[in-house]
């Protein structure tokens, strides 16, 4: 053999000695990242942890309203509610996309309106007025796990998934009824009415009138439901303005009008007036109408509230907090501030409401009105 080959021979056996050496002397090359492997993870783990964690993701929440006939600005009724759910959704963070409503056309559109809401798998569902009761308590029936809020649905039946938002609206009504006669110089005031198949309406006039009556007992009174069916007499305001119209021809300075968008049209025929130099008041009904219906405000002296707004928002923020209370929740009422008329109302007058709103609190005044009873 050449000494050049066994000098590289040698060389190679050096090389391979050295490599042992340096791997500890293991024989298989796999060994070492067996043996590290839990080291790495070991030190690994926090980084990913700190670091790549999924954000918490929001939970998707839902508000559906389906209006009664009429529309979402119709300056009383529904747009009270809708402002109730833009609260509830400013409390709550949702967005636009989050919140919606159907306008009803035709009243036999409630349940499928309804239900449009709960295929699109909508949390909350609210239904505004007496008339879309049964069709909501059929939906609530039949979807359990769906909250759903009836505005003016009073519940025979409840179920712990469905509330019914109802007001004391004698109470209102006979607040109105006091502030009428304190403001009345003829001896006669009016109502203009939606129709009496809605207990709530028919409790806004026996109020009124019992208001009326205990601040000044010989007060004629001029009080007229619309003759219509239950989907016209909230959407006439002609007719309205022409009830108002002939009150005041038969001597009424006072005018309370209580029938959505009927009773908007008695406010505005009285605005008229007033603005023709006529002295005549109006009072609106359900919200504060000074906001919702300037071209009354010749007249709008108050409005008898239900505060509808902050309950319907106050049932939506228990919904989301998993407290939805069944059965029935009853909202507050009162009077709406007098604004420009507020030199207008007599100190004595705004006493008299004050201790009547105490009185009808703690029920040492009955207004009368006894539904059933």
């Amino acid at each position: 053999m050449r000494k050049s080959t066994l000098f590289i021979l040698l060389a190679l056996l050096l090389v391979s000695v050295v490599a042992l050496s340096a791997c500890g002397g293991k024989a298989t090359p796999t060994q070492a990242p067996a043996e590290e492997k839990p080291a790495a993870e070991a030190t690994q783990a926090p980084a990913v942890e700190a670091t790549e964690a999924p954000a918490m993701e929001k939970k998707e929440f839902k508000v559906g309203l389906v209006t009664d006939v009429g529309r979402i600005n119709d300056r009383s009724f529904n747009q009270s509610a809708w402002e109730g759910v833009k609260m509830a959704a400013d409390k709550l963070g949702l967005t636009e996309n989050d919140i919606k409503y159907i306008e009803t056309k035709d009243a036999k559109d409630y349940a499928d309106n309804i239900n449009q809401f709960v295929e699109n798998g909508y949390n909350v569902i609210i239904s505004v007025g007496f008339a879309l009761g049964d069709a909501t308590h059929q939906a609530a029936t039949e979807n359990p796990d769906i909250m759903f809020i009836g505005v003016d649905q009073f519940q025979a039946d409840p179920l712990p998934n469905y509330a019914g938002l109802i007001f004391p609206e004698d109470k209102a009504g006979y607040l109105a009824g006091v502030l009428a006669a304190s403001l009345d110089k003829t001896g006669t005031i009016a109502a203009v009415l939606g129709t009496d198949l809605v207990p709530p309406v028919v409790a806004f006039k026996e109020g009124y009138e019992a208001g009326a009556k205990a601040t000044k007992p010989d007060i004629k009174l001029i009080s007229t439901y619309h003759p219509g069916e239950l989907s016209q007499a909230f959407v006439d305001p002609e007719w309205g303005a022409a009830t108002a119209k002939q009150a005041m021809d038969q001597g009424a300075d006072v005018v309370f009008g209580a029938g959505g968008m009927t009773g908007n049209g008695a406010l505005q025929e009285v605005a008229a007036a007033a603005e023709a130099g006529k002295e005549v008041y109006c009072i609106g009904v359900d919200t504060d109408q000074w906001e919702t219906l300037p071209a009354a405000h010749p007249c709008l002296v108050s409005s008898a509230m239900k505060l509808i707004t902050p309950g319907v928002a106050e049932l939506i923020t228990k919904a989301a907090a998993g407290d939805f209370p069944g059965g029935n929740y009853v909202g507050d009422v009162g009077l709406a501030p007098f604004h420009d008329f507020e030199d207008k109302v007599p100190q004595d007058v705004k006493d008299l409401l004050a201790k009547t709103k105490e009185g009808l609190l703690d029920g040492s005044i009955d207004t009368g009105y006894h539904p059933g009873g």
